[in-house]
């Protein structure tokens, strides 16, 4: 406890890194205030007898709860996911848009500004679907049998669209002047509002009956999911690479050999990270959006429904690994910088035999982390109430364990660069965007995500 204490101290005591952390609090906090505003002429009481289960629910966690309650944010974050989703899909087929991305910084701001126009534009489609599908005629004040005012129709989209800009900006402003990845951390957040209420519920449901030794067991198997989920991100294949040796002095001077020291690229067994899972759940909510009524899709514990989810992320997987780790990029600076890896010629040779071994450690690491997505329908199965069940691995814990990892990261980065110990007495956290490398391509667009 004194050694905890003593590093929140240091943390603290770091005036940069304490502000950072406040300003993240803060905006946090807005975002959770913003979630319990209810749009006007709407009945919170009727709202609150809705029933939000199978994707819907997950819709709900997502957003923190301001789904079921009809409030400026209940459209959350997900229609920026979506549109990051279409713009990093373009990239692959678009011209100008692979022009951008190789233009650095200034193509970076591009694909930002037209995933913002793009997001307002999924919102100005979803906002309409959301009132008609989710919002109860009897829940709108003054509806019963009367004619909904357009005025009502209008202002609201336009609330729902503003909520949602409202969440992409706090998200944005925490990734460049806070802490953390904004985006990330707002979903996170969502999810963590829903667990406190999640785990009463499952409480209540084991009260009696050696129930409280089921509830043991079950925050047992969850400590060891979670332990196995954090294993899958911070897993590496090493791959050792050998520097050149070279002579360097002055005429007249003894000549020194400099190099020839061993190193490694670290090429991570889930190198996209929560990513596939986000994109995955966010077109998983497609069905639900334009057919509430679509039965095979919107049942989160139905055959088609896992098996098309966990499909979707081993795709995803590979071509979120394909567009942030570029084989070719890292064989040229191994090149340039001198270097080689033992037993592979150089060039076009050391490109391809990354790109294979890539593709390799992938195919295992995206079918657990399939197998991780789909594990709270077996948790349902066994028993566990569907609110609670969702944390057994699945998008929320997989979402919570990398975000906070790659938080953490930060964290001990600016400890690190103070000269103070890390977050750890041994070794370093490593989060989903660690175990990079200098001979990595840094062109990838997860910050904007």
């Amino acid at each position: 406890m004194k050694a905890l204490i003593d590093k929140i101290k240091q943390i603290w005591s770091i005036e940069e890194l304490r502000n950072r952390i406040i300003l993240t609090l803060s905006l946090i906090l807005i975002y959770r205030i913003g979630s319990f505003i209810v749009l006007p002429g709407v009945d919170y009481e009727v709202m609150l007898t809705k029933q939000t289960d199978g994707i819907l629910g997950f819709i709900n966690l997502f957003s923190g709860g301001a789904f079921s309650r009809a409030s400026l944010m209940a459209l959350g974050i997900m229609p920026y996911i979506s549109a990051s989703i279409i713009m990093q899909l373009a990239g692959i087929a678009v011209p100008a848009i692979q022009k951008m991305q190789s233009e650095g910084e200034s193509g970076r701001k591009k694909i930002n500004q037209f995933t913002r126009i793009l997001t307002i534009g999924i919102c100005a489609l979803q906002a309409p679907g959301y009132l008609t599908q989710f919002v109860p005629r009897e829940a709108i004040m003054g509806g019963g049998t009367d004619a909904i005012p357009v005025i009502w129709w209008i202002t609201s989209v336009i609330l729902l669209i503003a909520g949602c800009v409202f969440a992409m900006w706090l998200g944005e402003k925490i990734t460049d002047k806070g802490i953390g990845n904004g985006i990330s951390i707002l979903i996170m957040i969502g999810i963590i509002a829903g667990l406190p209420g999640a785990f009463v519920s499952e409480i209540a449901s084991k009260m009696g009956g050696g129930g409280f030794v089921m509830l043991l067991l079950e925050i047992v198997f969850l400590v060891v999911v979670t332990i196995i989920s954090i294993l899958l991100v911070q897993g590496t294949r090493r791959i050792p690479i050998q520097s050149t040796k070279r002579v360097v002095g002055a005429r007249g001077n003894s000549n020194m050999v400099e190099g020839g020291a061993r190193s490694y690229i670290p090429l991570k067994v889930n190198a996209a990270g929560v990513m596939p899972i986000i994109f995955a759940q966010a077109l998983m909510f497609i069905p639900a959006l334009v057919s509430p009524n679509s039965a095979e899709f919107t049942n989160i514990n139905g055959f088609w429904y896992n098996f098309l989810f966990a499909l979707m992320i081993i795709i995803f997987t590979y071509f979120y690994t394909a567009i942030t780790v570029n084989p070719k990029k890292i064989a040229e600076d191994l090149n340039r910088s001198g270097s080689f890896i033992p037993g592979v010629k150089p060039g076009e040779k050391t490109a391809d035999f990354i790109d294979t071994l890539l593709s390799r450690i992938t195919l295992p690491g995206s079918i657990m982390l399939a197998l991780i997505a789909i594990l709270p329908v077996f948790a349902y199965k066994a028993g566990i109430v569907q609110e609670f069940a969702l944390f057994y691995g699945g998008t929320s814990l997989l979402i919570l364990v990398g975000v906070m990892l790659d938080t953490l990261q930060q964290i001990e980065s600016h400890l690190l660069s103070r000269h103070y110990d890390g977050l750890m007495k041994t070794g370093k956290v490593k989060g989903r965007s660690s175990g990079g490398t200098a001979f990595q391509s840094a062109g990838n667009n997860t910050s904007s995500i």
